[in-house]
């Protein structure tokens, strides 16, 4: 399916000159590509596609999309699909 799934930005840093973060998914994190997102700060929510931020979104709107991929049971599998390596401690 490949689905824009929002997290929230937990850690934000530069590798090889290229911005990047840790984002939450719901208690699963993922590394993400920000250079997309330029003015998302850690704490923000954002909607993820294929290991890219693409925008920002208010924190209800987030919690209730997750609640829907939850209740649809496409979190997991959507996460799976967007491997973007193995999570790191946040």
């Amino acid at each position: 399916m490949c689905l824009g799934i929002p997290g929230q930005v937990k850690k934000i840093y530069e590798a090889s000159g290229v911005r990047m973060g840790i984002v939450d998914f719901a208690g699963i994190t993922k590394e993400v590509c920000l250079a997309y997102v330029p003015e998302i700060a850690v704490g923000d929510y954002t909607i993820v596609h294929v290991g890219f931020a693409i925008t920002q979104l208010d924190e209800a709107s987030a919690q209730e999309s997750l609640r829907l991929f939850t209740e649809m049971g496409a979190l997991a599998e959507e996460l799976q699909a967007v491997d973007t390596g193995p999570p790191e401690s946040v």
